[in-house]
């Protein structure tokens, strides 16, 4: 049987309830024992890692990023992108559909999902909502999810018709899963590619207005309503990388009404403006864009407040030529698999006093719950050996160069991180290790 034995680490799992100085025992892929300091030295081991100084936590979960595969190896693959999530601390994440083909069939998913792909982490993916993402007609969502779908989205294009979108969040909550929306009324956004303001007014480009994604958050909030008091059925509604406060502010009365829906903020919501486009930086370009200083503190209040469920990085890898071009012909995205945990806990832990349970909770427990997974996002006894270990005082900086992914294009090169991966478990399996030796 194969043990590993976490040493005199800060234990920290929300679920649990517990943050204390534990130690943990692996066994055979799940969590056998948290014990007082010195419980377990009896136990034969086949790897110990001293985690003195530093906190052991659940391993993190992406509810959204981008792999790129099938059709799009230059940029990311299956096992290069989740060499990134392991280095981040991710031990789960799940895949969107944008990939060519779209990921829209039993027989797409289980090929994404084929232990052949080499995944590091666990993965999961949300297949599209419609066939090809093109809005017309729904894909089998009863099929998909007998093949392991946890949810459904046309990610990268919202669900634009009305009906549509009411006869999606229909049939997915008849299975119990979520439709994760994009939230951008593409009838508004043409040709725009950042946020409409007085940066785009210099720079002269068109912009975004906040009205594009509100609009499309509040029909949506309206179809939940709607099929409540028609269907009799608690559809789940999930905003994908809110990004506005008009927007944050109808999730928040949403909620308050009793309606299922859950959210999430990425990273670079949270911690940039528009301003870091400064002079055409396509490294700054993503979609939804980088707002204003107003938008950006809509999205810590939110998580301040627990309007926010979760934290998730829309890894989004493009090829340095794709990004060397004029702004408003580069794609957008940027990666963030390894810089999300050094952020949260900079901007949002040492910067807004946010406890840390809070961040682990954001970016473990609460995504695991958004796609109801079991026994992940916790360190519970009997639990997936999912953890990461990492020190929460280390400050450093990120270097694009280092990167486990296939593409650089991140506005964060250089940047202050706080908290560093030290180790990550995924059920059993060290999948990374740091930057500094382990015992």
């Amino acid at each position: 049987m194969s043990y590993i034995l976490i040493l005199g680490g800060r234990v920290v799992d929300p679920v649990s309830g517990v943050d204390a100085e534990r130690d943990v025992l692996l066994r055979d892929g799940r969590v056998a024992a948290v014990e007082a300091p010195g419980a377990l030295e009896g136990v034969q081991v086949a790897e110990r890692i001293d985690a003195a100084g530093c906190v052991v936590a659940p391993g993190l979960v992406d509810v959204h990023v981008h792999l790129r595969e099938p059709g799009q190896t230059y940029k990311e693959s299956i096992r290069t992108g989740t060499a990134a999530a392991a280095a981040g601390g991710f031990t789960t994440v799940v895949a969107m559909p944008n990939t060519v083909p779209v990921n829209d069939s039993v027989a797409g998913l289980e090929w994404m999902l084929d232990a052949a792909r080499g995944s590091l982490v666990k993965l999961l993916a949300m297949p599209a909502a419609t066939v090809g993402s093109m809005g017309a007609v729904l894909t089998d969502f009863a099929a998909l999810h007998a093949a392991g779908a946890v949810g459904f989205t046309d990610d990268g294009k919202p669900v634009l018709e009305d009906a549509m979108m009411r006869s999606a969040l229909v049939a997915a909550a008849r299975l119990g899963v979520p439709v994760s929306q994009h939230a951008e009324d593409t009838r508004l956004t043409g040709g725009c590619s950042m946020n409409a303001g007085p940066l785009a007014f210099r720079l002269g480009l068109r912009g975004m207005t906040v009205e594009a994604e509100a609009r499309i958050v509040e029909r949506d909030i309206r179809l939940l309503r709607e099929i409540e008091r028609a269907e009799g059925l608690r559809a789940h509604l999930h905003v994908q990388h809110v990004s506005t406060a008009r927007a944050m502010a109808a999730i928040r009365a949403a909620k308050a009404d009793g309606l299922h829906v859950t959210c999430e903020v990425a990273p670079h919501h949270f911690a940039l403006t528009d301003e870091a486009i400064g002079d055409y930086d396509t490294n700054a370009k993503m979609n939804p864009p980088l707002r204003a200083e107003a938008d950006r503190r809509a999205m810590v209040a939110g998580l301040m407040d627990g309007t926010v469920d979760c934290i998730a990085t829309d890894h989004a890898p493009h090829a340095l030529f794709e990004k060397e071009q004029e702004f408003e012909r580069a794609p957008n995205g940027i990666t963030g698999l390894e810089t999300a945990l050094g952020l949260a806990l900079r901007v949002l832990h040492q910067g807004e006093g946010m406890p840390l349970s809070r961040v682990v909770q954001l970016m473990s427990a609460a995504p695991a719950g958004i796609i109801a997974l079991q026994g992940r996002g916790t360190l519970g006894v009997g639990s997936f050996a999912d953890v990461v270990v990492f020190d929460a005082a280390a400050e450093w900086r990120f270097d694009a160069k280092t990167t486990r992914s296939k593409s650089r294009n991140t506005p964060f090169d250089g940047a202050a991180m706080l908290g560093r991966v030290k180790a990550t478990i995924c059920e059993g399996r060290i999948v990374y290790r740091g930057y500094k030796a382990m015992a």
